[in-house]
């Protein structure tokens, strides 16, 4: 709504593989805590955290080193309430204070994950975790992608259980 460009309202929290592995595990929960920041100043935010299957081995290499016990697949056994603990932060709230015009302000946060099973297994600890803490998957088909149909959602694999909030979108989009 600023009539500014796209990239003067972006914040980039980038890490890579050759980071040391802590930067890599503290990048997640520093891009959720800046977005926090926006929302509660009254912005729709969206954070895209692409890949949380890299964020999950950085917590399996610093088990690890901790020498903490493994559970499935060498993932630390508390990989699911980390997973939790970064998608509970995404939703609608009313922040405090007022706008100019004395009015309430909502700020949210919409969080989009992507994870990489290996191998396409979505029985691997990472992907099994994150399906039981956000109820709703988009799963890629990679024989749709290959033959160039996109988007290459399988609708097989693919699911929500919100089905009643988006039978509401749906028809709210069939009456425009």
């Amino acid at each position: 709504d600023t009539g500014r460009p796209l990239l003067d309202r972006i914040v980039l929290i980038v890490n890579t593989s050759n980071m040391p592995v802590s930067a890599r595990e503290a990048s997640l929960f520093s891009g959720i805590t800046i977005a926090e920041y926006y929302r509660d100043m009254g912005y729709d935010v969206a954070v895209i955290a692409d890949s949380i299957s890299r964020w999950a081995e950085s917590l399996r290499e610093i088990s690890g080193l901790l020498e903490e016990m493994p559970a499935e697949e060498g993932y630390p056994a508390y990989l699911p309430s980390k997973l939790s603990s970064f998608y509970e932060r995404a939703g609608i709230v009313a922040t405090s204070g007022r706008d100019p015009n004395g009015k309430s302000r909502k700020g949210s946060i919409t969080i989009v994950g992507s994870i990489s099973p290996p191998a396409g297994d979505f029985s691997e600890p990472v992907t099994s975790a994150t399906k039981r803490v956000v109820q709703g998957i988009w799963a890629l088909d990679p024989k749709m992608a290959y033959l160039k149909h996109y988007p290459a959602i399988s609708w097989l694999n693919s699911y929500s259980n919100y089905p009643e909030y988006v039978a509401d979108w749906w028809d709210e989009i069939d009456k425009e």
